[in-house]
């Protein structure tokens, strides 16, 4: 009787409590709330730019400044993902956040209801063309009518047929409707040469540079558009300290820091071929190899072949989203699996750390019998993280594929997640995602192993 009564007071406390919280936001929730709560609630959406999960971690460009400008405050900041502007913008006026962390383009209409601060970005739309293709690089956009350009339904397209109107005609514009293919895909085409032109924002065609050097994005076809970061009209005081915190920290090390990460770093792994047949010798880690594959039941050359993708058997890189080591472990990654802090750049340390990473990935995928196929998954999971391997099984179950075969079933997935339609299908639960990596990754390693067995003896 006692243990009900404790409960009942229990459960009347925490609806108290919710309602002062609700009340307090519905008062007026500005600066001195959020210092008082210790946190800073921001709200955003998955992009490439702005805010994803990597290898189990939260990244993203904006993302990372929503974080130092919390830190500016001395409070925490918490996430909340919307699927749409239009859900993101309800999300604040419902006051489930405190501040839209995404860049928001800046409008007469919206400037009636929000205040702009913080974070501003000036974008502009450009062409993706190849750098050093068989045509040379479009400088003008006249140089445009009679060229064939591939687009994405929507504000690109519509650029694109004024700007061909304004041209008087002659730009040939394939709308690309099908939901399967994402701007990235396209900027993808781009740089392998299966299309000449696209069209995207210059900040995204920055970072997709990145991964494809080969790509020239300096053909402007817009005016700028200015986005910003922006707040509820009553909370002016959260609206000053994010413009003061943004005027000062353009130059902070931490902002430089985020703009090269995402910006300006390659995230396209040199290649290097130090196989030596001659030797029967993969790399100078061979015997690491040998004495810790059999923990994990694994060909030793398949460890070898993993990392070998990972690092190059450099065992002092330190990859754009911060994995380290010869085996490329992020730093809670590597904490979680017992290297000790200050040895990541130790090859048997980050070879003991991956085999008990891929041990523990292995009994989270144990619904998968055949020990072969759990192998695809480990290292699918190795490169993106669980969570969005158990997304890409979700789709493909969902869609009608097998989601215990990776090849042609669920690897279709990873390379649909960084399509809107399918990152905020409610099957899926960790969002955008860029998986033609992971999709390349594993079927890159299952290459290289097929051509170590081949080379090397066991």
């Amino acid at each position: 009787m006692k243990k009900a009564f404790y409960l009942l007071i229990l459960l009347f406390a925490c609806i108290a409590c919710n309602t002062q919280s609700k009340e307090g936001r519905e008062k007026g929730y500005d600066l001195p709330q959020v210092r008082d709560s210790g946190e800073l609630v921001a709200l955003t959406l998955y992009s490439s730019t702005s805010y994803f999960i990597y290898r189990g971690e939260a990244m993203g460009f904006q993302y990372e400044l929503g974080e130092q400008f919390a830190q500016s405050l001395g409070v925490k900041l918490r996430i909340k993902v919307a699927n749409s502007t239009s859900e993101l913008f309800q999300m604040l006026m419902d006051k489930e956040g405190d501040i839209i962390t995404y860049p928001l383009p800046v409008t007469k209409t919206r400037r009636d209801s929000l205040l702009f601060c913080g974070e501003e970005v000036v974008t502009h739309q450009v062409i993706v063309q190849q750098s050093n293709g068989k045509n040379k690089p479009l400088k003008d956009v006249t140089e445009l009518i009679g060229k064939e350009v591939h687009v994405k339904p929507g504000r690109y397209y519509h650029r694109l047929i004024n700007l061909n109107e304004e041209l008087g005609g002659g730009i040939i514009i394939h709308k690309v409707n099908a939901d399967s293919v994402s701007m990235e895909d396209l900027i993808t085409q781009v740089s392998r040469g299966d299309i000449l032109y696209t069209v995207c924002d210059n900040d995204v065609a920055q970072l997709n540079k990145t991964y494809y050097p080969n790509l020239d994005i300096s053909l402007s076809i817009s005016y700028d558009q200015l986005s910003s970061w922006a707040v509820r009209k009553d909370s002016l005081m959260l609206a000053e300290a994010a413009n003061k915190w943004n005027e000062a920290n353009q130059t902070s090390s931490a902002y430089n820091a985020s703009m090269k990460r995402y910006f300006e770093i390659s995230k396209a792994a040199p290649s290097i071929n130090i196989l030596s047949i001659q030797e029967g010798k993969i790399s100078v880690y061979d015997d690491l190899f040998k004495k810790y594959a059999p923990e994990i039941g694994w060909d030793w050359r398949l460890l070898a072949a993993l990392a070998y993708q990972e690092s190059n058997f450099d065992p002092d890189v330190t990859s754009w989203a911060g994995a380290r080591g010869l085996m490329q472990l992020m730093p809670s990654t590597a904490r979680a699996m017992g290297v000790p802090p200050g040895m990541e750049d130790n090859p048997e340390e980050s070879i003991k750390g991956a085999i008990n990473y891929i041990t523990a990935t292995s009994r989270s995928l144990r619904m998968i019998q055949d020990d072969k196929e759990r192998i695809n998954f480990i290292l699918g999971a190795y490169n993106a993280g669980l969570g969005h391997i158990y997304d890409a099984m979700a789709l493909a179950e969902k869609y009608g594929k097998n989601k215990y075969i990776w090849e042609d079933n669920v690897e279709e997935f990873i390379l649909l997640k960084n399509n809107e339609e399918y990152y905020n299908d409610p099957v899926v639960k960790n969002g955008y995602f860029r998986g033609t990596e992971t999709y390349n990754f594993v079927r890159d390693i299952n290459a290289r192993f097929e051509l170590y067995k081949m080379k090397i003896k066991s």
